[in-house]
């Protein structure tokens, strides 16, 4: 049942703030007005929308057709806005879960309450901690900085930011690296409970699903789920918070006191898109990594992947570059790639446009550049990932709301993102090269258990479609060949590969099924591993995929 104060404000969204297109005056002053709204604000043109987003809390649901951006307001900056004539239209069911108050709900099934399937800050801890212990070949669990709580003495006692790294131990070799983070904007629920998941999905696979296991073997998963803990903790009693706990720069509210992190890394810091002023929820912080949270972070990425791109903003990563770079926001449905402080394209432009549509293939979330589809937002994480080293970098702004429901979360945001984090993970050895290249799936063998010296009959289809439209659409090239391995991926020195032929006699379409035999009498008993891979007109290779083969 809802709390007599609930429904105060549904009263108060359902009267107070009709009719919905303002230049009615904001609900009245008084114990029933929302001490935050979220409301669909009007801009004139791009200049204007980015002047917005230098003032104001945006989303990054922007409608450029209608000329719209959703934006958490307080009552004084909607009054300011009608007052400029603008359209302000209150989104009422959200403005009443952003003032929903939850004092004193529990949760016996633990988790945020009123929202059980997102685990709080302890509990998500205690998830990640518990990986190494029940698998100690794969996991570690590592602190790597102090959060501004735990720096500044006399105050709450803070939190570690803490990184998890999923690899298999026993196999030394350099690996391809990603790095995946969560949770850096507080209120933003889905994100960091996504890659808990993504983590614990992929260590409790290990060795019984063959594309984890090559992954684990060959990559390093490096996850920091909880990027801005304390502020976290904040945003887990309900209230709209959205930076760090930074109280040394002003006398702001709870919910607008600190720093934006994604506004405060050193690369392009200070500046379109980012606030000066201390109380508002872009605030950029008084210099370029002012935070504890934003040097750990930044230190941790510069530790991971090497400089593969040179000093002018003109110049591009290398082809074969490798690392591959991903932050989980919510929300709006979008893949974004750099830059985000300027409407012109990143050296890499064409190789990241080509890899996002491969994610939205899975999610269908807009592919775009940051400040083409959204607004300019100098300082963020991915800019400076790119920018400072050349990584492939990227942000998911996941679903359509802040405190997304469990419902959608389950059946919409996990099944979504979930591949998308895997061909992530694919990817991630040669990020700007294999996503030019054709998805091999639905592998199967004629049998997957044979005596030595029998003859397997191995299948797969070569597709080279698999892109989402959303935000364009990527030319497919017809398959040129695929071929397999046994055992080691095809990158590995001295792994001999094996063509697979075209199941029609030729090699000319767009998606091909494709078919090997593969003779065992050279193969111990025991378990192997075949590694398909395909090849397009164009000489790209995409990503491989595995199955498992038993010789007895």
């Amino acid at each position: 049942m809802p709390s007599p104060v609930t429904g105060v404000l549904a009263a108060a969204a359902a009267l107070a703030l009709s009719p919905l297109v303002a230049r009615a005056a904001a609900p009245e002053e008084g114990p029933s007005r929302p001490s935050v709204l979220l409301a669909r604000v009007s801009f004139k043109s791009r200049v204007d929308l980015d002047r917005l987003a230098e003032t104001l809390d945006l989303s990054a649901a922007v409608d450029h057709e209608k000329k719209t951006v959703e934006a958490v307001l307080s009552p004084e900056e909607y009054d300011a806005l009608v007052k400029e004539g603008r359209r302000v239209e209150i989104l009422e069911e959200q403005t009443r879960i952003l003032n929903e108050p939850r004092a004193g709900w529990m949760s016996l099934a633990g988790g945020i309450p009123g929202y059980s399937c997102y685990r709080t800050v302890d509990e998500s801890y205690a998830a990640m901690a518990q990986l190494p212990i029940t698998y100690p070949n794969l996991a570690a669990w590592n602190d790597i900085g102090d959060t501004w709580d735990k720096v500044t003495a006399g105050g709450k006692p803070g939190d570690d930011l803490r990184v998890l790294v999923l690899t298999n131990k026993a196999r030394s070799g350099a690996k391809a690296r990603f790095f995946l983070m969560g949770g850096i904007h507080a209120r933003e629920y889905t994100t960091a409970e996504l890659a808990t998941r993504f983590a614990e999905q992929l260590a409790s696979r290990y060795g019984t699903d063959p594309d984890v296991t090559w992954l684990l073997d060959y990559s390093e998963l490096h996850v920091v789920v909880q990027s801005n803990p304390d502020g976290r903790r904040i945003a887990e009693t309900g209230l709209s918070k959205r930076k760090n706990t930074n109280t040394s720069e002003g006398s702001c509210s709870t919910t607008t006191y600190g720093v934006d992190l994604n506004r405060n890394s050193s690369f392009d810091w200070g500046g379109a898109g980012a606030s000066s002023s201390v109380c508002n929820d872009t605030y950029r912080g008084r210099s370029a990594a002012s935070e504890p949270e934003t040097k750990t972070l930044e230190n941790y990425i510069l530790s991971l992947f090497p400089d593969q791109r040179g000093p002018a903003a003109t110049d591009p990563a290398p082809a074969d570059a490798t690392g591959l770079m991903l932050s989980l926001h919510s929300y709006g449905g979008y893949v974004l790639y750099p830059w985000s402080a300027t409407t012109a394209a990143a050296p890499n432009a064409t190789q990241l446009r080509t890899l996002g549509r491969k994610f939205n293939y899975f999610n269908g979330y807009q592919a775009c550049q940051v400040s083409t589809c959204l607004y300019s937002a100098s300082g963020s994480t991915d800019a400076f990932a790119y920018g400072r080293l050349g990584v492939a970098a990227f942000t998911f702004e996941m679903g359509g709301a802040f405190f997304e429901s469990c419902t959608t979360f389950e059946n919409t945001i996990v099944p979504k993102n979930m591949p998308a984090l895997y061909y992530a993970f694919k990817a991630a050895r040669r990020p700007y090269q294999v996503a030019a290249g054709p998805d091999s799936i639905n592998l199967a063998l004629s049998a997957s258990t044979v005596a030595q010296g029998t003859p397997v009959t191995l299948t797969a289809r070569a597709d080279d479609t698999r892109y989402g439209t959303n935000g364009g659409t990527e030319g497919a090239q017809a398959i040129a060949a695929a071929r397999y391995s046994i055992d080691a991926p095809s990158w590995v020195s001295g792994t001999p590969t094996f063509a697979l032929s075209a199941v029609d006699g030729s090699f000319n379409s767009t998606a091909e099924s494709v078919q090997a035999t593969v003779f065992t009498s050279g193969l111990a008993p025991g378990r192997h591993t075949l590694f398909v891979e395909s090849q397009d007109a164009s000489g790209n290779w995409g990503v491989p995929t595995a199955t498992f083969l038993n010789v007895q």
